[in-house]
Parts: structure tokens; sequence; C-alpha cells
């Protein structure tokens, strides 16, 4: 079964460079997610270290409505 995805133009180019000769793009996310295994996310509870929380909240904020709008449009 074949699934559709989106990437952004960084992570197509990051996977470009590691897809070799006769490999699919599915080979190498395969390659490199074999070992990946899932965690809590509890593992990163307080781990921020940055001053720039109120940056990343907007980032995050924004890129939430960008999703949304995304999902209504027809």
């Amino acid at each position: 079964m074949t699934k559709v995805i989106s990437l952004s133009e960084d992570a197509y180019k990051a996977l470009k460079r590691l897809k070799r000769r006769g490999e699919s793009f599915s080979d190498v996310v395969i390659k490199v997610t074999r070992n990946v295994e899932p965690g809590s996310l509890l593992e990163l509870a307080g781990g921020w270290a940055g001053d720039d929380i109120d940056e990343v909240f907007k980032t995050v904020f924004h890129e939430r409505e960008i999703s949304t709008a995304r999902e209504f449009r027809v």
C-alpha cells in the first residue's frame, strides 16, 4: 500500500542526500528509522535550555493556524 506524504524542502533535500542509486525514498526512510525506538515525551520534560520560549510559542501557534486553515481549504 502506498501513502502520500508532504515534506518540507529541507526534509526532501536531506532524504535525497541519503538516497543511493537504485534506492527509493521509502528505502531511505526505512534505513534511517530502522533502529529508532519510540520514546516517551516525558523523557524530554524539563529539557528546555533556551531563553526564547515566547518566540517558540509564537511560532507554534502560527504553524497551528496555518495547518488548520489548510484543513478547510477545498
